[in-house]
């Protein structure tokens, strides 16, 4: 089943207490689509890139099956790029710099070929930009997932809630699933966030895993996996939430119990990402690794009582 993605491709600069990096690829479409490659290969991805954006990096969405029609090409622009500096705990982080360039003039364009998508992924962006992709399509998907955060809350609120009334599944971290519901308990904040309109809600909690809601009051959990180290936790969220869509299109499954077994998935493919910087660990990742850090999340998890 095809799946659409639609988020930023990028250069990210990242320094954290283990080592620091030049600049490298990113963007939470691009992890998103290298995630959802493992499970899925009829991907198509909308993003917007300068004529900075290399080759070798082209190259990797061609290598993971990913069709790149709609990654639009500005002459002369400078694609988006991010900066960054990790604290100690790797939970906090401070922006150094942040240039939208080309970014800042988005307009998403869903090619011919990408009208019949089954699934479809709205990685964090502008929300008037991801309701102007939903629009754009003349048949609604099967699912909808949609991720956002705390900065379009405090500047697009009306927008916001707009897109969320209309979509599927939301991802936001602890933090957002607060400040949208005004709830201090996450459980509370998930059945407010639930009338809002999604169907399915996943709180992300980071190095304490994830959390999954919908409507009839059904609840899973899963832990995220103790690590010895963590070179790198940017991009951990989208690695996950593609993971978790790339699952879904593989199975074709969209109960409650499959929801599980994805979110399992998407929180094994982001527990790679973060043991190297950027997408080095999940580029070109051997299928046996992958199957191996499922084994080691199944043993985390399961237990006879």
């Amino acid at each position: 089943m095809s799946l659409l993605i639609v988020g930023t491709v990028a250069f990210d600069k990242i320094e954290t207490p283990l080592g620091k990096t030049e600049k490298i690829l990113g963007g939470a479409g691009t992890y998103i689509g290298l995630a959802a490659s493992y499970f899925t290969e009829k991907i198509n991805i909308i993003s917007v890139v300068g004529d900075d954006f290399p080759n070798k990096y082209h190259q990797i969405f061609h290598d993971h099956k990913i069709n790149t029609e709609g990654i639009q090409i500005v002459k002369g622009g400078k694609t988006f790029f991010w900066e960054g500096k990790y604290h100690t705990d790797m939970n906090s982080r401070d922006t150094l710099i942040t240039e939208l360039n080309v970014l800042a003039e988005f307009d998403p364009k869903i090619p011919k070929k990408y009208q019949n998508c089954e699934f479809l992924m709205l990685g964090n962006l502008e929300p008037n930009i991801q309701r102007k992709v939903l629009r754009q399509l003349k048949k609604r998907p099967k699912i909808v997932v949609l991720d956002t955060m705390n900065f379009w809350m405090d500047i697009a609120w009306d927008a916001l809630i707009e897109i969320i009334s209309i979509i599927d599944i939301l991802t936001i971290n602890e933090e957002e699933a607060r400040q949208m519901s005004g709830e201090y308990s996450l459980a509370k904040a998930a059945r407010k966030i639930l009338t809002m309109g999604p169907k399915y809600l996943i709180i992300k909690k980071g190095e304490h895993g994830a959390l999954l809601f919908d409507k009839e009051k059904n609840s899973f959990f899963s832990p995220a996996l103790p690590l010895e180290e963590v070179f790198d936790p940017t991009g951990a969220g989208d690695t996950f939430a593609g993971g978790f869509i790339g699952y879904l299109a593989k199975t074709k499954d969209l109960s409650f119990e499959n929801m599980k077994r994805a979110i399992i998935y998407g929180s094994a493919l982001a527990s790679l990402t973060v043991e190297k910087f950027g997408t080095e660990n999940i580029t070109y990742l051997h299928s046996s690794e992958l199957n191996e850090r499922i084994k080691t999340f199944k043993d985390l998890v399961e237990v006879d009582i």
